[in-house]
């Protein structure tokens, strides 16, 4: 690895991300754009008006709609490999999770515009988002297959409140929208084979240009109750389990399924 488990753990906590460039090998890349690729064509096909007006990402990559198992496994495999492992283990070093995988590509709307938001946004009111970004942790493990312009961020927001300027672009209130600029943004251009690793929850935005395509695997801290987002049918059957080299990102979130329904 570029850098130890440690010096990976305080750049999360400090900053609420990391990039390990150069990461993954072309071979990886090119095994995992494959398989994401034709997921990808399939869902254009089956989501065509929603992918012309409005798409500008897909989900549910490692579910059996799309891909046949030999696929499913080539991603659980991925998943679950020491590469992506020792980077979880570094951050959520006590029973993380797997929670879903999202792709992220340029819209075809020319009239869309990136926009700054948390992810908590969508499914909490303002107190319940203030106490979500203190109490509870989702990873995004974002993995580009071509070169893209990346993310821009603002730093430590994944252990604060938004400042003012940030609350009236993220929220388009008092005269602003959501793609205004930020002050304090950081531009993150990616390269395929580079990682970044930040938290779902701080000030973020993805920058839409060149081949953008994206995959991001979405990990969660099983101290969160976060299983109810989890597509059972994403998750790798038993006969696929016992195939996985290093399956508890998988058996953590059985474990937790389990656990909610009885």
């Amino acid at each position: 690895m570029v850098e130890n488990s440690q010096q990976l753990s305080n750049s999360y906590n400090e900053q609420g991300y990391f990039v390990i460039r150069n990461y993954f090998d072309e071979a990886q890349i090119s095994s995992l754009r494959k398989v994401v690729l034709k997921f990808h064509e399939l869902w254009k096909a089956d989501n065509k008006e929603f992918y012309q007006e409005e798409a500008f990402n897909s989900s549910l990559i490692t579910g059996s709609e799309y891909l046949p198992v030999d696929d499913r496994t080539i991603l659980f495999d991925f998943i679950s490999s020491k590469k992506i492992m020792n980077v979880v283990d570094a951050v959520i070093p006590k029973n993380p999770a797997f929670m879903n995988t999202q792709l992220f590509f340029n819209p075809v709307n020319p009239r869309q515009k990136d926009f700054w938001h948390r992810d908590c946004q969508y499914d909490y009111d303002i107190e319940d988002q203030i106490k979500v970004i203190l109490e509870t942790q989702v990873l995004h493990l974002r993995i580009p297959l071509f070169d893209e312009p990346g993310m821009e961020i603002i730093p430590g927001t994944h252990k604060r409140w938004d400042n003012e300027e940030e609350y009236n672009v993220r929220q388009e209130v008092n005269g602003k929208v959501s793609n205004d600029s930020i002050s304090g943004g950081k531009q993150i251009a990616l390269a395929a084979g580079d990682l970044l690793v930040f938290s779902a929850d701080m000030i973020h935005r993805g920058l839409y240009g060149l081949d953008r395509l994206a995959l991001d695997i979405l990990i969660f801290d099983s101290a969160a109750d976060y299983v109810d987002y989890v597509d059972d049918d994403c998750l790798p059957t038993q006969s696929m389990l016992n195939k996985i080299a290093d399956p508890r990102l998988f058996i953590n979130t059985l474990h937790l399924k389990s656990m909610a329904c009885c």
